[in-house]
């Protein structure tokens, strides 16, 4: 069976589906969920511990992960990978910092690290969390030719998006590839 084009088909197809691997389902969140299963196991396997000590601690990881990855996955739920990449592949070159010595490829590592990031850290500011963004773009980059200083830029560009597509999520109004 053929797979759809997704630039032009915007249905929902093979890999493109972003199947939840329990259900089935597409719409899952892997990085949401993994980042909420991290940030929620932690809090709550150090709260049970002061509680219950070192059996309430396995404990509370236990079920703060699974709570965790139900948080994060809600938090990711307002970004959709696909879209998110089809938007900036369309848009980057009319963004301000863009330089043409760079193209596409170079560019995309840096807005998938700032749709991951809004995702990772949903409760802080980009000012809060910028010197961990910062610190995670080597490992984020890829194959990307952009330093820091300018992948800052792009990556700031996506967690705004996204920052801003969940705000007119939640007030029920907005268009998700309304330009940022």
């Amino acid at each position: 069976m053929a797979r759809a084009d997704t630039h032009t088909d915007h249905g929902i197809h093979g890999a493109d589906r972003n199947a939840d691997p329990i259900t089935g389902q597409p719409g899952a969140h892997p990085v949401g969920a993994g980042v909420g299963t991290t940030a929620g196991g932690a809090a709550a396997g150090a709260a049970a511990g002061m509680m219950a000590g070192p059996a309430g601690t396995v404990a509370g990881a236990v079920v703060g992960g699974v709570a965790g990855g139900l948080a994060g996955k809600g938090i990711a739920e307002s970004i959709d990978p696909t879209a998110e990449d089809e938007y900036w592949r369309e848009n980057y070159a009319n963004r301000s910092y863009y330089d043409s010595s760079h193209n596409y490829d170079d560019y995309a590592p840096a807005y998938r690290h700032g749709w991951e990031s809004r995702a990772k850290h949903a409760e802080r500011t980009w000012d809060e969390a910028e010197a961990d963004i910062r610190g995670g773009w080597e490992s984020a980059r890829a194959n990307s030719r952009l330093t820091w200083e300018k992948a800052r830029h792009a990556t700031r560009d996506a967690w705004d998006r996204v920052s801003q597509s969940f705000a007119r999520s939640r007030s029920g109004s907005g268009d998700r590839n309304a330009s940022c």
